[in-house]
């Protein structure tokens, strides 16, 4: 085997999918594929959380059953689920699991167009795109493994080389894109989904810069569009897929405009205020009843895992997590515990009624030492933990910002803030055809018209159908 040349081990190692009919790189065998698909999905779901409405639920499990009987690889243990996360986006995991996410619900219009996002996904698991890249990363290793024996110098370039590798699968992977979509028109007809639902899809993915245009995400590009072709790209090739591919009369296949429509009136739109939201600097959290002031000017995030503000010269860091049911002290205690973790003064009394262990800190990350200071503080059964880190030497200049904000922390008790709700979709029905402006006139939303416009299917100029309709109603968007 060790004698055997490198090209001959790539031959080798290449089989024919069953689903797509092509040779491809299979350095990674079903039942591993399988098992690491079933590990992140376990991960995916602590740390996204699923959404949790049984009827919607058993609704996408429903929808992905005659997906998954036409993959080409039925014998998966494939599974759709909704997370709870407010980003427009799907993505499929190795083996089998496919997550949509709440935020895309809302805004789809239709169940096949539903469909054909869940077909897409289908399509990366049926083509064994995972499974591709991962064996693509082992083959880079062992080219560069093999050129670095053989040439001093690419021994040296070897760690470029390895970056670079990224880049090329980075297009491969828009390449495996392409792909999935070609496979989900062909999933989606096949389950009797009408595809020309794909058309309104990619123009709702197109527009998801309006809707990012102002609020918290501003200036982000939409998750979708960071790992999918341009919409546009998606949109000219489906167009003409269906000159070539779709056959018999369409009129005869499913939309169900109406009853997805049905299932997804009153879910949430947007960010879940309960799981917490941002006043400014300030940031609430309704379910667990506290708020706490970060520094002023400072980029802020609330990720499931923690809130995070960083400095606006991006040189200093707060983050905010739960300890658990750990006291003050013992949470403290087991942080200093870690390897590397240096402990420096410290001092122990309350902040706002709260009992409170703070001291200062000093480590090693990837990009260098740091120090800063730390508290644990004890809040309604939970100990909550606040570090405020930068680069080694420079924490003097960033000790006041840190003090005064976990100083802030108190007891969350304006009860407008704990009783905020979500904002959410309201289906209307219309007894006859209204512009976007006499719709928003009519049925006023907390969110601007374009995103109106957007999230019913029709330009900010066009006109809705006499039929059900989507308004957005409530929520902290509309205190804004």
């Amino acid at each position: 085997m060790r004698n055997l040349p490198w090209f001959l081990f790539l031959l080798c190692a290449c089989v024919r999918n069953p689903a797509t009919g092509k040779l491809q790189l299979d350095l990674i065998p079903e039942s591993q594929e399988i098992e690491m698909g079933q590990q992140a999905k376990q991960e995916v779901i602590q740390t996204m959380g699923i959404y949790r409405d049984p009827k919607l639920e058993q609704y996408v499990a429903d929808l992905g059953k005659p997906l998954a009987a036409n993959s080409g690889r039925p014998n998966l243990p494939f599974s759709y689920m909704i997370v709870e996360d407010a980003a427009v986006n799907a993505f499929a995991l190795p083996g089998g699991p496919i997550f949509i996410t709440r935020g895309i619900l809302g805004h789809l219009n239709s169940e096949a167009e539903l469909v054909a996002v869940m077909g897409h996904e289908t399509g990366h698991i049926s083509a064994r795109h995972s499974a591709n890249m991962l064996s693509k990363a082992q083959l880079a290793q062992v080219g560069l493994g093999i050129a670095s024996i053989v040439s001093p110098t690419m021994a040296q370039l070897a760690q470029v080389a390895g970056a670079g590798m990224q880049l090329l699968f980075l297009q491969f992977s828009r390449t495996d894109e392409t792909q999935a979509d070609e496979m989900g028109f062909r999933f989606m007809t096949k389950a009797g989904y009408d595809p020309r639902q794909m058309i309104g899809l990619f123009q709702m993915l197109g527009g998801l810069g309006v809707e990012s245009a102002g609020g918290a995400s501003a200036g982000k590009l939409p998750e979708w569009a960071q790992t999918h072709p341009i919409p546009e790209h998606r949109l000219e090739a489906t167009q003409e897929r269906l000159k070539t591919e779709l056959k018999g009369d369409p009129s005869t296949l499913r939309v169900d405009r109406e009853k997805y429509l049905s299932m997804i009136d009153g879910i949430p739109f947007g960010d879940d205020p309960r799981q917490g939201y941002f006043k400014g600097d300030t940031f609430l959290h309704p379910e667990l009843k506290f708020q706490i002031e970060l520094p002023k000017g400072w980029q802020h995030e609330n990720t499931p895992q923690a809130v995070v503000a960083v400095s606006p010269q991006q040189d200093a860091m707060m983050q905010l997590a739960s300890a658990g049911k750990l006291s003050p002290q013992e949470a403290a205690q087991k942080f200093f515990s870690q390897q590397g973790v240096k402990q420096g003064a410290a001092a122990q009394g309350t902040i706002h009624g709260s009992s409170a262990v703070s001291a200062y800190f000093a480590g090693t990350t990837q990009q260098g030492p740091i120090e800063g200071l730390a508290t644990f503080l004890a809040h309604q059964g939970t100990t909550y933990a606040i570090f405020g880190y930068t680069a080694a030497g420079k924490e003097q200049s960033y000790d006041q910002t840190f003090r005064a904000s976990m100083g802030s922390f108190a007891t969350l008790s304006d009860s407008a803030a704990l009783n905020v709700q979500p904002a959410r979709v309201k289906v209307v029905h219309l007894d006859r055809a209204m512009s976007v402006k006499e719709f928003t006139g009519a049925y006023p939303s907390s969110v601007k018209p374009e995103v109106v416009a957007l999230l019913n299917g029709v330009d900010k100029d066009g006109t809705l159908q006499a039929g059900p309709a989507k308004q957005i109603v409530g929520g902290v968007s509309a205190q804004k």
